[in-house]
């Protein structure tokens, strides 16, 4: 009698030279360092996969904190690039973001998805990037990244973000990371926070003068709240912190 796997093997029997023959063709045209990276791939249990997938994964974390950590030299952040930052941008809705060429006017609704860089012209990721590196240098840079910045206290910044937007900030490195539920109920309905799974970033800094380095810090922020994170709202806050300690 015959049976449906009975049918599917004469079918594949059938197909097999022809299934062969596109296979080939299609292999033929890839690049040679591609295939040999498959074959290698095909042959390692899942195991071995996870690894290199893990260390693939913190190679690219590290060259990107390499680039990023030349880029801030070429910043060479001081006083005088901190005021002229703050004079150059401003605070702004999404609206201003279009008009000035840097998001596209069909990208996702403020609190709604996180913005990907098809939804950001050439020039919207570069000032995208460039405010990335400017936070980063703000909040971590020193002598050994070319900022000279004269700082004299220090402050804790505390900033909150949906857990699945956090990866935008990722490079805020020294920062410690808590949990925490989500208590904003959105007036236009858009984006509900309350019960959210959210994360608070905690990162201790130093602030200069005339508070600008905290000043800046809000700018950048803003920009990357408005290029990428895309939340209505960002919740941040800086205290003084007046003494820490270690205790053992």
């Amino acid at each position: 009698m015959t049976t449906i796997q009975a049918i599917v093997r004469s079918i594949n029997r059938d197909l097999t030279p022809q299934f062969e023959e596109r296979l080939r063709a299609a292999l033929a045209v890839q690049d040679r360092d591609w295939l040999v990276d498959q074959i290698v791939r095909l042959t390692l249990d899942a195991h071995s996969l996870e690894e290199i997938d893990r260390r693939s994964e913190v190679d690219a974390k590290v060259r990107g904190r390499a680039e990023r950590l030349e880029r801030v030299r070429e910043l060479s952040l001081d006083r005088a690039v901190l005021v002229a930052f703050l004079a150059e941008s401003h605070l702004a809705e999404r609206q201003a973001f279009v008009d000035a060429g840097l998001v596209l006017g069909g990208a996702p609704a403020k609190g709604t998805s996180i913005l990907l860089p098809e939804h950001r012209t050439a020039t919207g990721q570069e000032s995208l990037l460039r405010a990335k590196d400017l936070l980063f240098a703000l909040l971590f840079g020193d002598a050994s990244s070319g900022t000279r910045l004269a700082r004299v206290q220090q402050e804790l910044l505390t900033l909150a973000l949906p857990r699945h937007k956090a990866g935008a900030l990722d490079f805020m490195r020294a920062s410690t990371e808590l949990a925490a539920a989500g208590t904003w109920q959105d007036p236009d309905s858009v984006s509900h926070d309350e019960r959210a799974d959210n994360v608070l970033l905690e990162v201790q800094f130093g602030e200069i003068e005339g508070e600008l380095v905290g000043a800046g810090v809000v700018r950048t922020l803003s920009l990357i709240n408005n290029l990428e994170v895309n939340e209505q709202v960002l919740y941040a806050r800086m205290i003084n912190v007046e003494e820490t300690t270690l205790i053992s």
